[in-house]
């Protein structure tokens, strides 16, 4: 997890807006990133929390994942939280000041999928950090205001950053209709793992088995609620 815009060199808040662009396989470089202009839906926002993914970590290391190649350089960073500084005069739902969090795919919304509800499979989704798709580790980025959603007073902001990994758990669990009936098995305990175990909690599963092959995440899922722990033997 990255804290704050500080650390990005903005010390003042004056100056070039700067982010951390992936330039080649394991090559970051903090250089300005020029904004957009405000439009009138718009909130322009200034990072104060971004999460490093996994798929941040393969872009870093091979510069692809899934089809998708950095052919030039790319703001990295997808899952973050920040504070309002300016919005368009046609958004009513913040104000300078508010603290949000950021919902990182921008959908068509004409698309069958859209119009259906689903609009994480549109075919022409824009997603943080997908080329050719700059992400969010800046100290400040312009996203559409529909798309950032006001925290609430008791979640802090590295908490808002996690509202997307999050919401991977909750999808998954609505798709597998998980409830008071439903034993649950994890497979894997990276962080998606670890926030799926959260949600099966939260759906009220009775039982939560996670499995995987290192002993030191299966500790950190135990601490998070799951029930058992599988040692899977990497030789197997």
């Amino acid at each position: 997890m990255v804290k704050g815009a500080k650390s990005l060199g903005d010390e003042n808040g004056e100056g070039d807006n700067m982010a951390a662009w992936l330039t080649g396989i394991h090559t970051l470089r903090v250089q300005p990133y020029k904004l957009p202009l405000l439009g009138l839906h718009d909130a322009r926002v200034r990072m104060k929390a971004v999460g490093i993914c996994g798929s941040d970590v393969h872009f870093f290391r091979r510069l692809e994942l899934a089809g998708y190649v950095v052919k030039e350089p790319m703001v990295i960073g997808h899952e973050c939280a920040g504070i309002i500084e300016e919005v368009g005069s046609e958004v009513k739902h913040l104000v300078p000041g508010d603290r949000a969090a950021l919902e990182p795919g921008i959908s068509c919304w004409r698309c069958e999928a859209c119009k259906q509800g689903f609009y994480n499979l549109c075919p022409d989704m824009k997603f943080f950090a997908t080329p050719p798709v700059h992400g969010s580790l800046a100290n400040q980025i312009v996203h559409p205001a529909y798309l950032c959603f006001k925290l609430p007073d008791n979640l802090t902001l590295e908490e808002g950053a996690m509202c997307e990994p999050l919401s991977v758990g909750i999808h998954a669990c609505r798709r597998a209709s998980v409830g008071p009936e439903t034993n649950v098995l994890i497979m894997g305990a990276g962080p998606i793992g670890l926030v799926t175990v959260l949600s099966a909690r939260a759906f009220g599963a009775p039982r939560i088995i996670i499995a995987d092959v290192d002993e030191e995440r299966l500790s950190m899922a135990k601490k998070v609620g799951s029930d058992e722990c599988i040692l899977v033997s990497k030789d197997s």
